[in-house]
């Protein structure tokens, strides 16, 4: 397997005949996993031969990256507190900070969310956010998400075809939770393209992908940043007002914390569901068994959601950083390795899953790893899961001829977040 970094001397090197250096590539083993367009096979293959897999690092005698396959294993480490979120206590990040992602550099800066702390930091911040996800808010929720649904499909039901990623799955989401935090809704649209942006750039491995990635993350925050002065001066009914007046009146969050807050329920508040609407609506339509039972059978939407997140997760992986030596299998990890778990082979994993490679949307039970688990178990999950529900159910309803357009969709370039760029199909008008 090709290695993640390049010693020191090699990076600074001025003779005029050295090779171009080689770019520092944080999700290198998950790149090597397979194509985008399928990394399941060779999931399947690592899971066989090397479930605990030590990922080469040319040069570095640290502790390096390893990559977990096995269901049993990614569960152990989600929930295991030997494993750390906060990136920053592996030396191979530190060492090769400036090459990283904006969100992980941030941390060094203040701009700390809960994606990166470990209690009791995470929990302060949780506990204050989880207020706005409760089950009673969520499904207050309701009625307008699928008003939302309805408002967008209505523009494309007589059309011979239509986008799903770019009509549905993208604004419904990201809709929904800009006006959760407060942000008006012309502005909507320019925050998709912003966070369209920035997530692209964040899989790049070279100097220019970093940059744009930066420019994004600036963008974004500077908004965000904006907004949160202007509900100081005239507070409102949403979640960044209620943040503010935590922050204010408790101490609750610092102001680093209060904007890195923002920006990670924006990002992730649509990013992943805009996925998990694309990856099952092109699963069902490949699927079209699968697809005819959920039409005739809609009180079955809720089942084919959890099937469609652990037959096609929209997060294919995460991180941990192991804080002492852990024993994982037949290998022991150091401490300080950074471990990257993958969820997306985890949910193929036949030891956990019968017959995992097929669609089966009454499965049963499907304990999937799609939200994670634990302490950091998703936050948003039950808004995801809400809004996936009525757009499936929508889609199979209104669109009995709905088909594929395109059998072979372009994916986004980055392995983690694993999403289309464009599904095409035709509604049979």
């Amino acid at each position: 397997m090709a290695s993640a970094a390049v010693p020191r001397e090699a990076r600074t090197s001025s003779a005029p005949d050295s090779p171009p250096e080689p770019e520092f590539d944080l999700l290198l083993p998950l790149r090597s996993a397979g194509s985008l367009e399928n990394p399941y096979p060779v999931y399947s293959l690592l899971r066989t031969v090397h479930p605990v897999l030590p990922v080469p690092v040319a040069g570095y005698e640290g502790p390096g990256p390893w990559l977990l396959t096995r269901y049993e294993d990614v569960h152990g480490v989600l929930r295991d507190p030997r494993f750390s979120v906060d990136r920053l206590k592996s030396p191979l990040v530190r060492e090769n900070l400036e090459r990283l992602p904006p969100f992980i550099r941030q941390g060094t800066q203040g701009m700390r969310s809960m994606l990166i702390m470990d209690p009791p930091d995470h929990t302060r911040i949780r506990k204050l956010v989880n207020k706005a996800f409760t089950p009673r808010r969520i499904e207050a929720l309701r009625p307008r998400i699928e008003a939302l649904v309805s408002e967008e499909l209505d523009a494309v039901e007589q059309a011979s075809e239509f986008d799903v990623i770019h009509d549905l799955a993208e604004p419904l989401p990201a809709i929904v939770i800009a006006e959760l935090l407060g942000v008006p809704p012309e502005h909507h649209r320019q925050f998709r393209s912003w966070s369209s942006a920035l997530i692209a750039a964040l899989a790049a491995q070279d100097a220019a992908g970093r940059d744009r990635a930066e420019s994004a993350s600036q963008k974004i925050l500077g908004y965000l940043a904006e907004v949160i002065a202007d509900r100081r001066r005239e507070p409102r009914d949403d979640l960044i007002s209620a943040m503010i007046e935590a922050q204010e009146e408790r101490e609750v969050l610092s102001d680093g914390e209060l904007l890195a807050t923002a920006n990670l329920l924006l990002l992730a508040g649509h990013e992943t569901t805009t996925n998990l609407i694309g990856n099952g609506t092109l699963a069902l339509l490949r699927e079209p068994e699968q697809l005819e039972r959920l039409r005739a059978e809609p009180e079955l939407v809720e089942s084919a959601v959890e099937e469609l997140l652990r037959f096609d997760s929209p997060v294919q992986a995460t991180t941990r950083v192991a804080t002492e030596d852990v024993e994982i299998g037949d290998q022991v990890v150091p401490a300080g390795a950074l471990v990257l778990v993958s969820i997306g082979a985890a949910n193929r994993d036949p030891e956990r899953f019968e017959a995992p490679d097929d669609l089966d949307l009454a499965r049963d039970p499907n304990p999937h790893l799609a939200f994670g688990f634990a302490t950091h178990f998703c936050l948003g999950a039950p808004l995801a899961r809400l809004e996936a529900q009525v757009a499936f159910s929508a889609l199979t309803q209104r669109f009995p001829d709905l088909a594929l357009l395109d059998d072979a969709p372009a994916y986004r370039e980055n392995p983690v977040l694993r999403g289309i760029r464009q599904l095409r199909v035709s509604t049979g008008a």
